[in-house]
């Protein structure tokens, strides 16, 4: 299952900066090619879907990274074998030399 949430980050990076190089601030990038008015999208609709489309990518890769974080915690514990519990004993050695003088 971590695995497969690391493959899944991995991807929407990809995804992500593709959806970031595609837009481009200052008009161009996919946003320029609809910029007749008589297209059904028009530049700011498009400018729009990219950039509600860049937040939520960016949401999906955090809350994949907590969930990573999680399991990667969950999979530690796992791994780790169980201490039995240590018992401390009364240092005789000490109190018998202190009697004896």
């Amino acid at each position: 299952m971590f695995t497969l949430c690391v493959v899944l980050i991995i991807l929407a990076c990809f995804v992500l900066a593709f959806v970031i190089l595609i837009q481009n601030s200052k008009g161009g990038g996919l946003a320029s090619n609809f910029a007749s008015s008589n297209q059904i999208m028009g530049v700011r609709k498009t400018a729009d879907v990219l950039e509600k489309t860049t937040w939520g990518i960016a949401a999906f890769i955090m809350v994949l990274c907590f969930v990573c974080a999680f399991l990667s915690k969950n999979e530690v514990k796992s791994l780790r074998p169980e201490q039995a519990p240590v018992e401390q004993t009364a240092n005789t050695g000490d109190s018998q030399s202190q009697t004896q003088e």
